[in-house]
């Protein structure tokens, strides 16, 4: 069975409380970068894979996409996207990413944002959304970045009095399963190397355009001073690449 933490009441409402949940993309860390990744979205097909509550969907709305369809595996996601979408030319389905019928040069654009550290099958995943988006079309993606998923622990090595000293890596290239705690919640993601990302896209047949490492904003600095330590390590990973 595809893992689905977040039809768990507990897990789902301690989602719903995080800053991403409340305010959607303004309230992603990431965003700032990811945006600049995004192709031109007006009149494309674009699919979303793990859609969440669907704020990318909105967005490629907003920016005028043709249609758009979300994936998502979880009933509550689905559900809480449907209730917030009011554009017709949105659509959502109720799938894991892995089963999902991608049907051959569907789409423009295929995003995906923070899903693909919690599925295993991260190649065939790419020789899907390959097959599914016509000549020139385009993906863009998230995931945790393999720094921060090398150790099921994530979090920073402390000194006796609770400072930060650093971020811990290690088993880096023993790729697999990593028991994480998520929320208070144990989770499974899977932990891959850079290299093994992006030679993944490029054995599917892809050409990668960008591949950016996340860090605060301007803005987020300014109202979070705490957020400079997000300059010491990077926690997410984007990549943009096309057929």
């Amino acid at each position: 069975m595809k893992q689905n933490k977040y039809d768990n009441p507990n897990f789902f409402y301690a989602y719903e409380q995080m800053p991403r949940s409340i305010k959607g993309l303004e309230g992603a860390g990431e965003w700032h970068i990811l945006r600049e990744l995004m192709p031109d979205l007006k009149d494309r097909n674009v699919l979303d894979l793990g859609c969440g509550f669907g704020w990318h969907c909105r967005y490629a709305g907003e920016q005028e996409a043709s249609s758009v369809v979300g994936v998502d595996l979880s009933e509550n996601m689905i559900q809480r996207a449907r209730e917030i979408t009011s554009d017709p030319l949105i659509s959502y389905v109720k799938a894991p990413i892995e089963d999902f019928a991608f049907s051959e040069s569907q789409f423009d654009v295929v995003i995906s944002s923070l899903a693909f550290h919690y599925i295993e099958p991260f190649k065939s995943i790419c020789e899907k959304v390959y097959d599914s988006l016509r000549s020139g079309g385009s993906f863009v993606f998230s995931v945790e970045h393999p720094i921060f998923t090398s150790r099921k622990e994530q979090d920073w090595y402390y000194d006796e009095h609770g400072d930060r000293l650093h971020w811990p890596v290690d088993n880096y290239q023993k790729e697999g399963v990593r028991e994480a705690v998520f929320l208070n919640e144990n989770v499974i993601k899977y932990h891959r190397t850079i290299s093994t990302y992006l030679n993944d896209l490029l054995d599917a047949g892809f050409i990668i355009n960008t591949v950016k490492e996340s860090f605060p904003s301007d803005e987020m600095l300014k109202n979070d001073p705490q957020m400079e330590d997000e300059n010491r390590r990077p926690m997410f990973l984007m990549i943009s690449a096309s057929k």
